[in-house]
């Protein structure tokens, strides 16, 4: 099985002049198992956020999420264009993937300050991919990451400001 899945994967490989493609892919992998992870637990939080600022966490929470799920299949398409094997099992996220649940029942203010700080592990996660990126020239991976952490800084600096005192 391992062999017919190198050679259709090879097969699908496409040479752009990526140096190490399997490197380069596995950083993918990893934020799009964080982008997913994020996703799910974004929209969980807008589903259950109460308090005097819910509007304003609904609201952006769901543009937060609606962002990230189309720029999973982003990430996703890229792994692929390298000719390599997107995730294909739940275990295979949560285990690529840092973003952790917060657990209980946190405040609508936990919420905020526990997605800024996830926003901020995926931006460290895509400043790395850009590093990779760039050693194995692909400029094409590199842009996609850092225009991923430019939405994830500013998630960060939304929620944050939310969270402010």
């Amino acid at each position: 099985m391992a062999d017919l899945l190198q050679a259709q994967t090879q097969r699908d490989a496409t040479d752009t002049g990526v140096r190490n493609t399997k490197a380069v892919a596995d950083g993918l992998t990893n934020v799009l198992a964080d982008t997913y992870r994020l996703v799910f637990k974004t929209h969980a939080y807008h589903w259950n956020v109460t308090g005097p600022l819910f509007y304003s966490i609904h609201k952006l929470t769901e543009e937060q999420y609606e962002d990230m799920f189309a720029a999973a299949d982003q990430l996703a398409e890229r792994i692929r264009a390298l000719g390599e094997i997107a995730p294909m099992s739940l275990s295979a996220v949560t285990d690529n993937s840092v973003i952790e649940d917060l657990g209980g029942r946190p405040t609508a203010r936990e919420m905020v300050v526990d997605l800024a700080d996830d926003h901020e592990r995926i931006a460290h996660r895509l400043h790395d991919l850009i590093e990779v990126a760039s050693k194995h020239r692909d400029p094409v991976t590199e842009d996609l990451a850092t225009a991923r952490a430019t939405f994830h800084e500013e998630a960060a600096w939304m929620l944050r400001a939310i969270a402010a005192d």
